[in-house]
């Protein structure tokens, strides 16, 4: 039984461990998520990225100890224009990869062309518009009526970026699309080609790259964060020091002096065995990817960009159907004021457009002696406020123009101005000249 705390009733204190008198039983229910994952299977989806010629179908193929996917190599020479204008590519090639009754459903997705334009500014957005795509095709199915009980998953759990070994830092492209690809998905640096370098070349450009990224703030995987257990973080600790891996990929199988099989190279030197961690570090790479980080890389893009993503889907379509609705409530209210304006007189007064008006100037000379001009306000502008008329009794409205201490239908009469002269357009002309 568990105490309440006095400090706060409602929150019980941490129960403490019961044996229980007999066995229960509810100890299979690890064996039970087995059962079921093991029926269900795994789906691991890894894109790689980086110039053509760096072996990265051969070191995908490395990985899994098997032939996922067929170098696409360098493509042979194309016409200017071509070079001009296309961009990266992306193939997606799926298998199913059995290993000890546990099946492994992966998608290896390849963007064959990346960097090889003349023009690479751009070519990293169709990776991006990839990632995307995925994130939103995800997020549909989720918010269907009917959805699915197991969401068929095609997020990029992995991006491997190859980096040329040149011995004095990261390119523009390459600055470029570890920015844009770390801020969306799982990034793990490797570098392409290690027996390219030296030893002491290989931990001196290491050194490098690694105080580019510090000055990039790059968001590298595996992240730090206070959920890891203090295990989990000594090994990410371990692992983020040796970050980018020099890795040596292959597929041909060596035979050594001692029979042993590998995967390696030949060269006048010798024999090259990429799982030699001396040579490369190749072992610490597939250990990183499937046996000790594959669940984590999955769970950090559900629960990490993937939400980063529908979060920020999800307010911005809020937002939008909260300008909707405002504007339809807006639309509304001014439907409902219109015809309550319609109405109101008093309210259409209000509303009523500025006039002026400007009283055409007599001739002086001919002023009689006898003659009281009207007097006139000293302002030369004058407001229209509608007043209601009731014209022939109908009951219609109309509206007349008036002016503080003045008239405008009052009649007078000017030498010189014809009778009927109407120095007011709207208003009605007296004849009457007054006289009623």
């Amino acid at each position: 039984m568990s105490d309440v705390t006095s400090a706060n009733p409602r929150t019980p204190a941490a129960p403490e461990p019961v044996q229980p008198s007999s066995y229960v039983g509810f100890d299979t229910i690890t064996s039970q998520i087995e059962h079921r994952l093991l029926k269900r299977g795994f789906q691991f989806n890894v894109l790689v990225a980086g110039h053509s010629g760096l072996g990265k179908s051969t070191l995908v193929n490395s990985l899994f100890a098997t032939d996922l996917v067929q170098s696409q190599g360098r493509k042979e020479a194309a016409a200017l224009e071509d070079l001009l204008t296309k961009t990266t590519e992306i193939s997606v090639t799926s298998h199913q990869l059995l290993e000890n009754n546990v099946r492994l459903n992966i998608n290896v997705i390849d963007t064959p062309g990346f960097g090889d334009h003349i023009n690479n500014e751009k070519c990293v957005d169709p990776i991006i518009k990839y990632i995307k795509d995925q994130y939103s095709t995800h997020l549909r199915k989720e918010l269907t009526a009917n959805r699915e009980r197991h969401i068929q998953d095609s997020r990029v759990h992995a991006v491997l970026y190859f980096i040329q070994p040149n011995n004095y830092g990261l390119k523009a492209l390459d600055v470029i699309a570890l920015k844009k690809l770390s801020e969306m998905v799982n990034v793990i640096p490797v570098i392409a080609k290690a027996d390219a370098l030296t030893l002491d070349e290989r931990e001196n450009f290491r050194r490098i790259l690694q105080e580019e990224f510090k000055q990039l703030n790059l968001n590298l995987y595996p992240y730090d964060s206070e959920e890891y257990f203090p295990e989990e973080k000594a090994l990410n600790d371990s692992i983020r020091s040796i970050i980018p891996f020099a890795i040596i990929g292959s597929n041909t199988l060596i035979t050594g002096e001692n029979g042993e099989v590998f995967r390696g190279r030949r060269t006048k030197w010798g024999n090259i065995n990429i799982e030699d961690s001396n040579q490369s570090e190749f072992t610490y790479l597939r250990d990183f990817l499937t046996r000790t980080h594959l669940q984590d890389l999955i769970d950090s893009t559900a629960f990490v960009h993937y939400e980063s993503f529908r979060s920020k889907q999800l307010t911005s379509l809020k937002e939008q159907v909260g300008h909707k609705e405002a504007a339809n409530s807006g639309n509304s209210s001014n439907s409902s004021n219109s015809n309550n304006n319609a109405s109101n007189p008093s309210t259409r007064a209000a509303q009523a457009p500025a006039q002026t008006f400007s009283q055409p100037a007599a001739p002086a000379n001919n002023v009689p002696a006898t003659f009281n001009p009207p007097q006139l306000p000293q302002q030369s502008t004058f407001h229209q406020t509608p007043i209601p008329l009731n014209v022939g009794g109908q009951g219609k409205s109309t509206s007349t123009t008036t002016g503080t201490g003045f008239n405008p239908a009052a009649p007078f009469s000017i030498p010189g101005i014809p009778n009927g002269f109407n120095a007011f357009p709207g208003m009605p002309v007296n004849q009457n000249n007054g006289n009623n």
